[in-house]
């Protein structure tokens, strides 16, 4: 098996539209919810929403990028950008068929099928329908459209499993680099979720905060007073590369990926084991392929999205998967800052991560303000403000709608 590393790093955020910007903003507890600009909500159940900032695709995109996706490919497209040039890769030096890309979302065009479905009721049922429709809406596309930007020939394609869809991705780029299919993969995940029909849908279901006197408090995991998720936007991207590649042209890297696992729970279409049984698996074989035992591991990004069940599930999961040993683990929930990213998730998540292992800082969880008496309070939840730890292995959780279980480990090199 082949070593994987991680030697490129890209992110959009409603923390920051860098890495630099989306970690200094993570490490000083900054909020990126607000009222929802996208479309008027003043009639919905949620009227807020972790937004990006400052974002103008004509600044960075070409116009027929523009013209031929949606926001959510916009979204993978700069911070793949940023990967790569993070990267320092010279691509043309490279064959483009030992160069792939694995892009995650959970709900691909749903901006663009919105739009399209109200426009045909809008005129008659009249059927005028756009020719970039079908191609924008493909939860696909932003695979694609990174590829032929780049010109990467080798293994393409996405995975969806929902909010656990950026660590499947991650997870498939992994092994196919160390089965030696892959010299370098472009991963990582992407999300445009802040639509009517999305941010409705989620209001059905009772999943989102309806924080609306408070919105910058509204994401609060693990807090007694938790009462839904925030809704986030944006992507991150990772270049991972085969070590000895990476090491013979001189790449800085940031990490290597060590351990990967998915697992389902079987259980509930939207909602977590109470008892986290597949999380719990996913993690412990995730520490069994890296060779680790829990006392090793330093930090956990938790999935925690400040749901009543999700979060407490988790904490169980941990208990049980650490073993109750916490000597050496800080755990912490950024989606109090960024929102939920849905399939992006875990790529913003994994960045954070690996930033804590390069700075041996745990940015914190913000808004927590009593943690809830059902969590064991031998936890070692970072709260309020980041702290300086050691950080030499990182965890990263995502959990997804269907029951989808998946962890990374990284590990400093």
């Amino acid at each position: 098996m082949k070593r994987v590393v991680i030697t490129g790093l890209g992110a959009l955020t409603p923390i920051g539209n860098s890495v630099d910007e989306l970690w200094q903003s993570a490490i000083n507890g900054k909020s990126g919810v607000s009222r929802i600009t996208k479309f008027d909500p003043t009639l919905f159940k949620t009227t807020f929403a972790a937004e990006l900032k400052d974002f103008t695709p004509e600044k960075y995109l070409v116009r027929n990028e523009i013209k031929r996706s949606d926001r959510f490919t916009q979204y993978a497209l700069y911070s793949a950008t940023e990967a790569i040039n993070n990267s320092g890769l010279e691509l043309e030096s490279l064959s483009p068929f030992d160069i792939g890309v694995i892009w995650a979302s959970g709900q691909g065009g749903m901006q663009t099928f919105e739009n399209e479905v109200i426009s045909f009721a809008q005129e008659g049922n009249h059927p005028r329908f756009n020719p970039f429709f079908v191609p924008k809406m493909l939860v696909n596309m932003a695979s694609g459209m990174i590829a032929m930007k780049f010109g990467l020939m080798g293994i393409n394609y996405t995975a969806v499993s929902a909010c656990a869809s950026s660590n499947s991705a991650i997870m498939d780029a992994f092994n196919y680099i160390r089965l030696n299919k892959a010299k370098v993969m472009i991963t990582g995940g992407s999300e445009a979720p802040i639509t009517e029909a999305s941010i409705g849908g989620f209001n059905a279901m009772k999943a989102l905060s309806t924080r609306n006197s408070d919105p910058q408090q509204a994401s609060r995991p693990f807090d007694v007073n938790r009462d839904g998720f925030v809704m986030g936007e944006g992507a991150g991207a990772l270049v991972l590369e085969e070590y000895e590649h990476a090491k013979k042209r001189g790449a800085k890297i940031y990490a290597e990926v060590v351990g990967a696992a998915m697992t389902d729970d079987a259980y509930h279409i939207s909602t977590t084991h109470p008892e986290g049984i597949g999380a719990i698996k996913a993690m412990e074989l995730a520490m069994e392929e890296a060779n680790l035992n829990p006392d090793e591991v330093n930090y956990l990004n938790a999935h925690a999205t400040s749901t009543s069940v999700g979060d407490l599930s988790e904490m169980k999961a941990v208990e049980k998967a650490f073993n109750n040993n916490f000597n050496n683990l800080k755990i912490s929930a950024t989606k109090s800052m960024t929102g939920h990213l849905i399939g992006a998730a875990g790529a913003i998540e994994a960045i954070l991560s690996i930033k804590a292992i390069e700075n041996n800082i745990v940015p914190p969880t913000i808004n927590t303000e009593e943690i809830d008496s059902k969590i064991n309070k031998t936890m070692p939840i970072v709260i309020k403000d980041a702290v300086e730890s050691p950080v030499k292995v990182a965890m990263s959780n995502t959990f997804g709608f269907g029951g989808h279980n998946a962890t990374v480990i990284f590990k400093g090199i």
